[in-house]
């Protein structure tokens, strides 16, 4: 390199790149390449017009570089918005979308092109956008707030290879957010609430009378959009745009209206003494009604700890409380005028029934949801979970053919969004009914790391850990499903594995009320109850109570047998499930 034509200066920079350019090559190749190029023109005419310089193409990839970054973000909306009118008409499986990043940094320039972690960071940052989407670093949604009419969702902190520290990232969708670019007065001048769901988290209020309590206030405000950032099938209004709100009296439709969302969450914080009493509730602002409402009492000890343990159990609680509204909204719909989007809501309805005729359903439901949109990592990541489902109750005849096809359907999540925690919970889920448990419990610690607050997560790292002979490591992980999710649709599941993860570490009392507690629950499912209780009890020498509970679990799967269960929950180490097996043996379930 030379060092009389290197320079240093801070530029913004955009890289671009087609979204699932491979897949898109499959069926026709020459007709691809050529909407593809149409768009890289539409992509480098607008860089030009909008000011910048394109320095460098690779495949399908454009590196730009701006000297206002205010003018990248822009350039980019326009291309995007642009792309998805055209892609309006065109069938799912031939739509154009282009990935989008975008950096402020200093970088090095030399011969004409331009090097160094500002360029790294924003070719990261392009896979971390949706298909059609925007991902933007700190650095430059610090320069760009208030100056460019689009609210960019707060994403959370990311790590990126060869990138040493996480970066805090936000990203904009354009059909889920205000599509008006500043200074053009033909757009409209509100946001439009499309179908998949958008929230807003309003600042919460501080009633003690103590100002130093609106630190507390805040930050759980603050704290909770970054979290619910981190579940990718809803959009969160940014800070900047909810924070507008704070210290005023407002009309939740209004604010709805002006923001473009679906829901609104408000909450307040009351200090009394030693103690702290936060409330929350979530509102559907179509209707105004509320759908979820909770008070939670603590002790003020560090207030830090305090702020972290509330975030948690807040979006923890949230995420089923609004599947469960969205469900309702597309159950109540009629079939024919479903999009991808509620299609999916109404095969996680029929899945969450646990009803072996509705799982079946909802396998066929989400078959649909991705054949109207390829790109749908969630619907692909549910249709592997629907598959472990059929298999770990033990409904199909050839369990390796729904494994195979459970897991296809899981990596095929991950190629759409690898960022989405219900992908690598799906995948674990299956890996740990194949046996593979070291692979079962990276793939939830994945999912976990991308939304600390998945409670269903929780419940699956638990379980592998119990088949991995880790019994008293997997209850705590249990016990965080439950604390997390108290109302979750696999609350029976949550149980009725901590049941027994308890008999397998010898507390066959315990594994006893944990199953009775599953019994109560609406949906308890299936054989499972009654197994696990009928060996507890018979561990305990209660042989009457468990032989009347293995003709009930024989009465819900009538070939239920000892080699069945062997198979159907693979062990790490031989013998793992001995407490399990004894116990039934010994109740008199047939070998």
């Amino acid at each position: 390199m030379s060092k009389e034509t290197a320079i240093r200066k801070l530029v913004a920079i955009l890289y671009a790149d087609v979204a699932g350019y491979t897949r898109l090559t499959g069926s026709d190749e020459l007709g691809t390449h050529r909407r593809v190029m149409d768009a890289l023109d539409f992509a480098t005419e607008s860089i030009k017009s909008g000011g910048g310089t394109v320095l460098r193409y690779a495949g399908d990839a454009i590196l730009a570089e701006f000297s206002s970054v205010v003018a990248a973000v822009n350039a980019a909306v326009t291309i995007q918005i642009e792309l998805g009118k055209r892609n309006e008409s065109v069938p799912a499986d031939d739509k154009v979308q282009i990935r989008i990043g975008v950096n402020l940094g200093e970088v090095l320039q030399d011969r004409g092109e331009i090097y160094g972690d500002g360029v790294n960071l924003a070719a990261r940052l392009e896979p971390a956008a949706q298909p059609g989407g925007i991902c933007i670093s700190s650095a430059v949604y610090d320069q760009v707030t208030g100056k460019v009419d689009v609210d960019f969702g707060d994403g959370g902190d990311e790590s990126f290879k060869n990138i040493a520290k996480p970066i805090h990232v936000y990203r904009w969708q354009p059909e889920l957010v205000n599509l008006n670019i500043r200074g053009d007065p033909s757009q409209p001048d509100k946001p439009s609430i499309k179908e998949k769901p958008s929230i807003a988290v309003l600042p919460f209020d501080n009633m003690s009378g103590d100002p130093e309590q609106e630190y507390l206030a805040d930050g759980i405000s603050e704290d909770l959009i970054t979290a619910l950032s981190k579940i990718r099938w809803f959009m969160v209004i940014a800070r900047t745009s909810t924070f507008t709100y704070k210290g005023k009296a407002v009309d939740i439709k209004q604010v709805a209206s002006d923001l473009g969302v679906r829901y609104v969450l408000e909450g307040s914080v009351r200090k009394s003494g030693n103690r702290v009493r936060i409330t929350a509730q979530l509102i559907d602002a179509s209707t105004g009604h509320h759908v979820w409402a909770e008070r939670y009492d603590r002790e003020m000890k560090d207030i830090f700890d305090l702020q972290d343990e509330m975030t948690q159990t807040i979006a923890g609680a949230l995420e089923p409380e609004l599947g469960a509204a969205e469900r309702e909204r597309a159950v109540n719909k009629p079939p024919e005028n479903l999009d991808a989007w509620e299609t999916y809501q109404r095969a996680l309805w029929c899945l969450w029934s646990f009803e072996k005729d509705k799982v079946a359903v909802a396998v066929e439901l989400l078959r649909r949801a991705v054949d109207i949109d390829p790109s749908f990592a969630a619907a692909y990541a549910y249709l592997a979970y629907s598959h472990y489902i059929h298999v770990i109750m033990g409904w199909v005849d050839n369990p390796d053919h729904w494994l195979a096809e459970g897991m296809a359907a899981a990596k095929k999540a991950l190629q759409c969004d690898d960022k989405d925690a219900v992908a690598y919970f799906a995948a674990g889920r299956i890996h740990m009914m194949l046996g593979e448990h070291d692979d079962s419990i990276a793939a939830l610690e994945k999912s976990l790391e991308l939304n600390p607050s998945f409670a269903q997560s929780y419940h699956g790292l638990g379980f592998a850990l119990a088949l991995s002979g880790k019994p008293d490591e997997a209850k705590g992980f249990f016990e965080k499903a439950e604390k997390l999710s108290p109302r979750d649709p696999l609350l029976w599941a949550f149980t009725i594995t901590h049941a027994l993860t308890l008999m397998l570490a010898g507390e066959n009392e315990d594994a006893v009320l944990w199953a009775h507690k599953t019994m109560q629950i609406p949906r308890s499912s299936g054989y499972w109850p009654h197994a696990v209780l009928a060996a507890a009890s018979a561990n305990l020498d209660r042989l009457d109570d468990a032989r009347n509970e293995v003709a009930a679990a024989l009465k819900e799967k009538p070939d239920l047998t000892l080699s069945y269960l062997k198979k159907a929950l693979p062990t790490k180490h031989e013998g793992g499930l001995e407490p399990y097996l004894a116990g039934l043996r010994k109740a008199g379930l047939p070998e």
